[in-house]
């Protein structure tokens, strides 16, 4: 199996990753939080500037850690989209420009489709469980995106639904703001909703009871929103801001949870991986392991290191594909910005 430079810079995280032979050598993130917390949300133009500081660093990093030098990569690795174009376009060029220099094949990678596999990326060190895969149901959720697919086997998956609106994680973020609190906001709350009565306010769980697979949380961040303006100074108060934040954080959950195992059920799988940022969400991964118990399922979360976006995950898919016979990327191949899951090679 080759040695894999992945790199991946879909949004607002700097990270590059060392793979071989499923194993991950290296994985290096750097976070840029700190930068886009002051404007309440990520800012493209300053993430792609980040990611032109922090690349030639990562990389670095992640060939120390791993032990090998550049001409020891056998194999590049990129994301290719979705995401912010000027944030894919520094990550991407720099892995063509490298995979030129090296004479190296490159291969361009879907950022939701190494989601889906990174569950299966355990242990210690961690590599690729790919023996262990078994068909799925997988929720990806996070601050971008929130989706359901049908994993068939390795590779081989079906989109069942996705947001028509507002992500989980947007919806998180956006109440947050709302309620007075810092970006990000999503897991502060989740600290908070621990203290809080999630039976306190009763909202939405939109498109729970619908016979669709697809998510909408915009209705109910404008709930909120109306409840907020009939209750001013509500928020201003420690323990009710708790209620408040147990309340949206059950009403999210409960949404994410049920239409989870209800697609589980209807493809008649026994098991559900769940991954993206959301995932690190501590109620989400209390209730999906109690649903998946009571329903007899097996479940699948990924480590928290491998939730956000990281390289490894690219790296990891990477190197599978490459293993199956994907053609390898031209080098100057453009970003897909708005790549469509169902369009990606082995899709079902």
């Amino acid at each position: 199996m080759p040695t894999v430079l992945a790199i991946e810079t879909s949004c607002d995280e700097t990270s590059a990753a060392v793979v071989c032979a499923g194993r991950v050598l290296a994985n290096v993130v750097s976070s840029q939080i700190h930068i886009h917390a002051e404007h309440g949300g990520v800012v493209p133009e300053l993430a792609v500037r980040e990611h032109l500081r922090n690349l030639p660093v990562v990389v670095r990093e992640a060939l120390q850690r791993a032990g090998i030098t550049p001409a020891d990569i056998e194999l590049l690795a990129a994301t290719r989209g979705p995401g912010l174009p000027t944030a894919l376009m520094a990550g991407l060029k720099m892995a063509q420009g490298m995979a030129y220099a090296l004479n190296r094949p490159l291969v361009g990678v879907h950022h939701h489709e190494a989601h889906l596999y990174s569950p299966w990326i355990g242990g210690q060190p961690p590599q690729a469980e790919w023996e262990q895969l078994q068909p799925n149901v997988s929720l990806i959720v996070s601050g971008g995106h929130t989706m359901l697919v049908w994993v068939k086997g390795p590779l081989q998956h079906q989109l069942l639904g996705a947001t028509v609106d507002d992500a989980a994680g947007e919806c998180f973020d956006k109440t947050a703001k709302m309620l007075g609190l810092p970006y990000p906001g999503g897991p502060i709350m989740d600290r908070l909703a621990a203290q809080g009565d999630p039976r306190a306010f009763d909202f939405p769980r939109p498109m729970l009871n619908e016979d669709s697979d697809d998510f909408s949380f915009s209705g109910l961040k404008t709930s909120v929103r109306y409840f907020l303006d009939k209750q001013p100074g509500l928020a201003d108060d420690p323990q009710q801001l708790r209620n408040l934040c147990a309340s949206v954080q059950a009403a999210i959950v409960e949404t994410l949870v049920g239409k989870t195992l209800r697609a589980a059920r209807r493809c008649r799988v026994k098991c559900v991986t769940a991954s993206g940022g959301v995932t690190c969400n501590s109620s989400l991964r209390r209730e999906l392991a109690r649903a998946c118990a009571a329903a007899g399922l097996s479940l699948r979360l990924a480590s928290p290191e491998f939730c956000s976006d990281n390289a490894a995950m690219i790296g990891v898919l990477a190197e599978q594909k490459w293993r199956l016979g994907l053609e390898p990327t031209d080098l100057d191949a453009d970003i897909c910005p708005r790549w469509d899951l169902a369009a990606t090679w082995g899709s079902a």
